[in-house]
């Protein structure tokens, strides 16, 4: 099981209409990926901006036929979040 310390970061966002966006930078705590495009399942549109002052973290990815998943963990040191089929998917993902 990955540490809370090694989970990979949110390196940029482009859905900046998402709450947890500020400046390109995701807020969120921790996103998960999932979804059939690897999307984004804390992607959010309300009126209000949320989320934590650091940069959010991958806590949990349920695309397992992705190279980089291991357990549901994600290894890639770092992913990418914007506009694919959906507003916000982990751009980063890569089938096996």
């Amino acid at each position: 099981m990955t540490s809370m310390q090694s989970l990979p970061t949110v390196g940029s966002c482009s859905a900046t209409s998402c709450a947890y966006n500020e400046s390109s930078t995701c807020h969120a705590g921790a996103i998960t990926v999932a979804g059939d495009n690897a999307a984004c399942g804390t992607f959010v549109e309300i009126s209000f901006r949320g989320g934590v002052d650091a940069g959010g973290v991958v806590g949990a990815c349920h695309r397992s036929e992705c190279k980089f998943n291991d357990k549901l963990e994600c290894t890639a040191s770092s992913v990418q979040v914007g506009a694919g089929k959906d507003v916000a998917d982990c751009l980063t993902y890569e089938a096996r």
